[in-house]
């Protein structure tokens, strides 16, 4: 009899050892399919990837941090994939590429360093800084070139550099022509006097015709109004020519000794004034738009950087130079008290005003190389990667032409950290 019980409950048991484990590996099999973590992985090393949630990234050693599932409308009803139109799918796939939320736990923030910046409107205000070469005004400077054969009687400046006043000597040619000049200037003044006095209208006419012509000759030989009117005065003819400078100014080159002998075309002396200078300076070619004419601009020197002076933009190149890709702009500067001399290297600042708009700093925006990238800050450790359009930089920050809005707090820092979470979580599928 107990024989008989034995073998009736033997198949019972062996049933009940069986479904056991089952049951319990369905029990783990629905608690891990409904549990929110996908894995666990490394954020230094993404490859990583685990179910045990005490588990250590063997890499690095560091705790793994969970990457959580993102549920889509299919899989929190299967159901619905399978009664869902063809445009539904359509547009489930055309939405693979946009960005999605993840999380980064606030804790796991602060151990990496994450800090935010605030998205906010302010003045849109550069400041462009270059480096210029001072030059002199091409309008302001005067090459005396000889335009008689003659001989240096006398010098009255010693050497490049000598500071000279407008109508100061500068030098004294002898010239035999010049006084075969003077005399027949002379003997034409008498024959007008004469015709005159004998009222002869035709040899009036004449000698005022002959009269203007040897003026003429008179002046293209740098003979100033004044000597003439001086000679017809005095009536006596002169061997030499005195030049004198045009304007107050700076000698800036003296190729000639006293009693060398010139001929015509020889280069005598050269006069710059540099009262108005111009400095040459050169722009990156995108900073084109800044560039306009009549703009202000600052200039300092090192030989006076407690100055500055000002100036204002009078021409901007057309052309660029293919080495450099840079354009240069020439500034006219007022240099009554001679500080910019020719040649002379220094800095130059051009401000510029663009009015107001949404900035970040530099730092928070993540560039790819098609795209600009910012994580927007969702709270409890929520981010969102954004695709922002940016235009200008202005200082330390960035303008933001689209994308962002004022008040939302976006990461400054540890951003390429964030982004490899966002990688491994799966937000950003493709740049």
């Amino acid at each position: 009899m107990k024989l008989r019980h034995l073998f009736t409950l033997t198949p019972l048991l062996v049933a009940i050892y069986l479904l056991v484990p089952a049951c319990s590996h369905d029990a783990e099999r629905g608690v891990q399919k409904n549990s929110g973590v996908a894995y666990y992985t490394c954020s230094m090393h993404p490859s990583v990837r685990s179910q045990d949630p005490n588990a250590k990234c063997p890499i690095c050693s560091m705790d793994l941090t969970p990457v959580m599932k993102q549920m889509t409308n299919s899989e929190t009803n299967p159901a619905s994939l399978d009664h869902a139109p063809d445009s539904a799918v359509t547009e489930d796939t055309n939405r693979v590429g946009q960005p999605t939320e993840f999380t980064v736990p606030v804790a796991r923030q602060q151990m990496i360093g994450v800090t935010y910046a605030t998205v906010q409107k302010k003045a849109l205000q550069s400041t462009l800084r270059t480096v210029g070469t001072v030059a002199y005004d091409k309008q302001r400077h005067w090459d005396y070139v000889s335009r008689l054969d003659g001989y240096i009687q006398k010098l009255e400046v010693a050497s490049r550099g000598d500071v000279v006043e407008k109508d100061q000597p500068l030098l004294t040619i002898y010239s035999p022509d010049l006084l075969t000049t003077q005399r027949e200037f002379l003997n034409l003044l008498q024959m007008r006097d004469e015709a005159q006095k004998a009222h002869s209208e035709a040899a009036l006419k004449s000698a005022e015709s002959l009269i203007e012509s040897a003026r003429r000759r008179l002046f293209l030989w740098n003979i100033t109004t004044n000597q003439i009117e001086q000679l017809e005065q005095s009536r006596e003819a002169r061997d030499t020519l005195t030049l004198y400078s045009p304007f107050k100014g700076v000698v800036q080159n003296l190729q000639v000794d006293q009693g060398r002998r010139v001929s015509m075309g020889d280069h005598l002396v050269d006069i710059a004034d540099l009262s108005m200078v111009w400095v040459w300076a050169q722009f990156y070619q995108d900073e084109l738009p800044l560039l306009k004419t009549g703009a202000a601009v600052s200039i300092t020197s090192d030989s006076y950087p407690d100055q500055k002076i000002n100036g204002k933009i009078a021409l901007v190149d057309p052309f660029v130079n293919e080495g450099t890709r840079t354009v240069r702009v020439r500034i006219d500067v007022e240099n009554h008290d001679f500080k910019l001399r020719p040649d002379m290297y220094v800095n130059v600042f051009l401000e510029s005003d663009r009015g107001e708009g949404l900035t970040v700093p530099v730092n928070a925006v993540l560039p790819t190389g098609e795209r600009n990238i910012v994580f927007v800050d969702k709270g409890e450790g929520r981010l969102e990667p954004r695709f922002v359009e940016v235009g200008r930089k202005y200082g330390d920050d960035y303008e933001i032409k689209s994308g962002l809005k004022e008040g939302e707090r976006v990461v400054n820092s540890a951003n390429f950290l964030i982004d490899a979470e966002s990688q491994v979580q799966g937000a950003l599928k493709s740049w």
